[in-house]
């Protein structure tokens, strides 16, 4: 039998280790309950950062594409209406069909300037989509057909304004060519991405002409302004087939 001093020792222990177990879990509970708190504060804390990031990279592609739509308007737009006004002064004085055919193109390329500013003044569209409304727009009005192909990931790229400014005058130049030279009315793009993850386009059209093409202004203008992005821009015949193809970062 044990002494009762025995007993009473024994229990002195059990209720130390008792007291000992449930320090040692109350501390631990209450120092996981504060880390899980510190963590939803940091989760918190983090979407709340992730917000302002996005919304303050929007703000700033508004203000840039902003900036542009003003530039256009206020150099090319007002530059082309001078031009319009003063080949409509000369046309009251001489009926000419040379000058009658230059304001109706410089009538043309103010709307078309007037189209771009809109677009670029709207929230809704931005990148490569806008670009291919814009195009859409081009193509009913130059009775052009085009083929646009899209590749997989092409769409979900991420495009500044000025690229996507210069993807436009490229596929633009690229139409007016087209309609000038082509021997149909039908243009096949291709945009996708290539190994480098930068956007992609290809450009064909017929082209009948025994003599070899040169580069006129606008597409070594069209080579400038891709280099200077920082992309790359091929132009060549084969056989038949007159092809533009780059890239843009």
């Amino acid at each position: 039998m044990h002494s009762p001093k025995g007993i009473l020792a024994g229990l002195l222990i059990l209720v130390f280790l008792l007291f000992c177990a449930f320090w040692y879990l109350n501390t631990h509970y209450f120092n996981f309950i504060h880390q899980s708190q510190l963590y939803e504060q940091l989760i918190d804390e983090y979407r709340k950062v992730k917000r302002y990031a996005a919304k303050n990279e929007k703000a700033v592609r508004m203000e840039e594409r902003t900036r542009i739509a003003r530039e256009m308007h206020d150099s090319v737009g007002h530059k082309l209406t001078a031009l319009s006004m003063q080949l409509e002064i000369l046309l009251i004085n001489e009926k000419n069909d040379v000058l009658q055919s230059m304001k109706e193109i410089v009538n043309e390329s103010l709307e078309e300037t007037r189209k771009a500013v809109r677009a670029l003044n709207t929230d809704d569209v931005e990148g490569i989509s806008s670009v291919i409304q814009l195009i859409r727009k081009l193509e009913s009005d130059s009775h052009l057909r085009v083929h646009f192909t899209t590749k997989q990931g092409a769409l979900s790229l991420t495009l500044s304004n000025r690229n996507s400014i210069i993807l436009y005058r490229v596929l633009q130049e690229s139409l007016t060519n087209a309609m000038k030279y082509g021997q149909s009315r039908e243009v096949f793009v291709t945009l996708g991405t290539n190994a480098l993850g930068h956007l992609y386009f290809d450009i064909r059209n017929s082209y009948d002409h025994i003599k070899p093409f040169h580069e006129g202004f606008g597409l070594k203008n069209m080579r400038q302004r891709v280099e200077e992005a920082g992309g790359t821009l091929s132009i060549y015949q084969i056989d038949h087939t007159f092809i533009i193809e780059g890239s843009l970062p």
